[in-house]
């Protein structure tokens, strides 16, 4: 078990577990396992638009400087985004401030290698220690003190990027899209991208005031999003999260695509261009059953893993898988991202499109999902699923379910939560035994 790092870095309420002195214990911590030979040491920092971002930046590079490493500032960049840039600077570690579709009152701090990719267990194993441990005789002289500076010009180099994934010749012209930056981190650089690619751009949640992240829009909160699609007869709706890593669709009819639909249509695409690196694609156990049905119809195997875009690009480094993701939206094209990337998720979504010259609906409506159910039932300690009751109700439901359906129960990395999910062709059957464990966990926890 670790004390600070959950599944996706260290998250929780801003100035009552992610506090400045945390920060800069991280930085302290994160900057002394990264110092590697006698180079003049470097770390990107980019954050998402809370108001609490400024303290924890503040923070961070009070711990990093202190230990020698100069910080370069980016303001507001989508995560994504900060592991790009930790590549092309050549740092030797990125970090974004970010709790990702959380409400503003949460934060966390998210860690980059300098190959840009999320960092092992063993290296956070390391870095807790650190943390937890005495470090006042590891910090440097009054001469070794790193500097700290704010770097212009970096949301036009990730745009740039963004659109060399795409094929030279292929715009977005006659597209009428809507966009929704979730009042979030690509909230300058998403319209920007799109707009440069000849798209029409209504954009909606590009309006952050330190407290409106995730409020009733983005990726979580798509409403907003499929009123504006219909008003407009646009022909598609793009919602990113906070920190931009993941994307949900909304089609012309002002229906939701969501990251299951998503990789089926690319995954199609890739494998008609020859494109995939492997035979198939990586997800998640939450992937709906229907998409691992519809990519055996394409000749295509799913490989899936526990929840956490960490382990699906653990699984795809390991196979030599180029594509893969969550139901939740967030999509890894590993042949241009070391991370999610929403933006560049939609890009490819929108090649599909435009050369196709089919509706986003026809593009994404690539199978049936099966029934799938969940419930997410909320503890305040001890640990639900350890119950002797719990663990015979969900024996009992798997019997129930049989070879017909599936049932994924597991805690939540972030939050203290249980999530129940249940899927099947029968939907009576999934939503009883779903409610079975549910009651069950809340008996135990209360």
């Amino acid at each position: 078990m670790r004390k600070h790092f959950g599944t996706d870095g260290i998250r929780g309420r801003a100035n009552a577990t992610i506090t400045p002195e945390l920060a800069l214990r991280v930085g302290q911590a994160a900057g002394l396992a990264f110092r590697r030979g006698d180079h003049r040491h470097r770390v990107v920092i980019g954050k998402d638009t809370r108001l609490s971002g400024y303290m924890i930046e503040n923070a961070l590079v009070a711990g990093f400087t202190s230990v020698g490493m100069d910080t370069l500032l980016l303001g507001p960049m989508p995560t994504p985004a900060v592991a790009m840039l930790t590549r092309s600077m050549r740092a030797d570690l990125g970090v974004m401030i970010s709790a990702s579709h959380n409400p503003y009152e949460d934060n966390g701090i998210k860690l980059f290698g300098p190959d840009g990719y999320k960092l092992s267990d063993d290296v956070e194993h390391e870095i807790e220690a650190l943390i937890d441990g005495d470090l006042s005789g590891r910090l440097t002289s009054a001469a070794g003190l790193g500097r700290a500076k704010r770097v212009e010009g970096v949301h036009a180099r990730y745009i740039e990027f963004a659109k060399r994934t795409l094929p030279r010749l292929l715009d977005f012209e006659g597209l009428r899209v809507v966009l929704d930056c979730a009042n979030g981190a690509a909230y300058r650089v998403a319209p920007e991208a799109l707009w440069e690619l000849g798209a029409e751009v209504i954009t909606i949640g590009v309006e952050p005031n330190g407290f409106n992240i995730n409020r009733e829009v983005g990726s979580t909160a798509p409403e907003a999003l499929i009123t504006k699609v219909r008003e407009l007869r646009a022909d598609v709706g793009i919602a990113l999260d906070g920190d931009a890593d993941r994307v949900i669709i909304v089609d012309e009819k002002g229906r939701l695509v969501d990251g299951d639909q998503l990789m089926a249509a690319i995954a199609k695409s890739w494998r008609d261009d020859g494109r995939l690196s492997q035979p198939g694609i990586v997800a998640t156990v939450m992937s709906n059953l229907g998409l691992e049905r519809y990519l055996d119809g394409l000749g295509l195997s799913l490989t899936r893993t526990a929840v956490g875009d960490r382990y699906v690009l653990e699984a795809m480094r390991q196979g030599g898988y180029n594509l893969g993701g969550e139901q939740s939206g967030h999509i890894i094209l590993s042949d241009y991202a070391t991370t999610g990337d929403g933006l560049l998720a939609a890009f490819q979504l929108l090649a599909v499109v435009k050369r196709s010259e089919r509706s986003v609906s026809e593009v994404c409506h690539c199978f049936e999902p099966l029934p799938q159910i969940l419930t997410n039932v909320r503890y305040k300690a001890g640990r639900p699923l350890e119950n002797d009751a719990v663990a015979a109700t969900i024996e009992a439901a798997r019997e129930k379910l049989g070879a017909s359906g599936r049932l994924v129960i597991r805690a939540s990395g972030t939050e203290p939560l249980i999530r129940v999910m249940g899927e099947g062709d029968d939907r009576d059957l999934v939503a009883a035994v779903v409610e079975e464990i549910a009651e069950a966990v809340t008996r135990a926890a209360a």
